[in-house]
């Protein structure tokens, strides 16, 4: 059986009347996972449950074997690029692309490395000096993805990660996907992102109750 960067079992989340689950579903290391469904089907909020910033009523969240459930955010070697884009506004580019690499206590050289790489192959290498405050909403995304690469995490969350980026620059961004060796659940509404990224798509639909169930369906 492949090793899983990511398994659900019988996952249950409540938000005041708004209920998901029980969800179960697998990402395989290596594999880019696509999450689909209609607007308020509660695709950001799992995201949300698996990083760490809300907690399931039941259920499990293993990563690499390992009930990361109970962990906190910063503990379960997970990327988290969420819908609204966050950056450390008077941070610079450099910054905050070193941010969770700098938090691991990560070598000087391997920082300088790995953000020279990512500037690089995102296109930000002539503003790594630049304030965050200042970046239009496709730069701040970008720096939003370097961030979460950065460290090179265990699995990667993206939540509708290009919906700021013009063709050319979603192209770029795809590009550096398919070629970073990672294990990512994806959500998306975009048919190119669907097309040219996914090893499998789980689409969020209404069960026979009023909770949501995930259901795999390539």
């Amino acid at each position: 059986m492949a090793e899983l960067a990511l398994e659900l079992r019988d996952l249950r989340i409540e938000q005041g009347a708004f209920q998901l689950g029980p969800l179960s579903l697998t990402v395989p290391v290596g594999c880019h996972a696509l999450l689909v469904g209609p607007t308020g089907s509660g695709k950001t909020t799992l995201l949300e449950v698996i990083a760490g910033l809300k907690k399931p009523q039941s259920g499990s969240i293993l990563s690499l074997g390992i009930d990361i459930t109970r962990f906190p955010s910063g503990d379960r070697g997970i990327g988290y690029v969420p819908q609204d884009v966050v950056v450390f506004p008077t941070m610079t580019v450099r910054q905050n692309l070193a941010f969770g690499l700098a938090i691991r206590k990560t070598a000087a050289k391997v920082q300088t490395e790995r953000i020279a790489e990512l500037a690089e192959r995102l296109q930000l290498t002539p503003i790594l000096d630049r304030l965050a405050i200042g970046l239009s909403g496709g730069e701040a995304q970008r720096v939003a993805l370097g961030r979460a690469l950065a460290f090179r995490p265990k699995l990667l969350l993206l939540d509708e990660p290009m919906s700021a980026l013009d063709d050319v620059t979603k192209d770029l961004v795809i590009t550096l996907l398919e070629r970073e060796e990672l294990s990512v659940l994806h959500v998306t509404h975009d048919r190119v992102e669907v097309e040219r990224l996914a090893d499998r798509i789980y689409r969020m639909e209404p069960a026979t109750s009023s909770p949501m169930n995930i259901v795999r369906v390539l």
